[in-house]
């Protein structure tokens, strides 16, 4: 094994994922080790991807999004493009996560006022109760 490669135990340590999760991203061919018997070797190739498939679930893409983001690059499409299409999908992320928050701010204000109304109602029955 070369330093340039990494097993599957490496892997894993390195981006604490499990070796599920990167069996997984090889099935769905976002990753593809070299094999030695058994030995699975990643290459920095391989790292690089990994980095940019956690990061993007990290950020609520999919995984076709992902593999489509990676296959630009890889077939000389080049970086411009991949980078074009990844600005896109990030604008509209950011956009689906920007309503989910607010929806989320409503949701704990309401609630924060349905708590104070509560703790209003059971002030009065504990002063009636005295």
């Amino acid at each position: 094994m070369t330093t340039d490669s990494m097993t599957i135990r490496q892997m894993c340590d390195t981006f604490e994922v499990t070796a599920r999760t990167l069996r997984f991203y090889e099935q769905k061919e976002l990753l593809s080790p070299q094999r030695d018997g058994q030995r699975r070797l990643y290459s920095r190739r391989d790292r690089a991807r990994l980095t940019l498939i956690l990061r993007g679930k990290r950020f609520g893409f999919s995984l076709e999004d992902i593999r489509q983001l990676l296959d630009m690059y890889a077939g000389g499409r080049g970086q411009e493009v991949q980078l074009q299409r990844t600005y896109e999908l990030a604008q509209s992320r950011l956009s689906e996560m920007e309503t989910q928050r607010a929806d989320l701010d409503a949701a704990i204000n309401d609630l924060k006022n349905q708590m104070t109304l509560a703790s209003e109602v059971l002030s009065t029955f504990r002063r009636a109760a005295e």
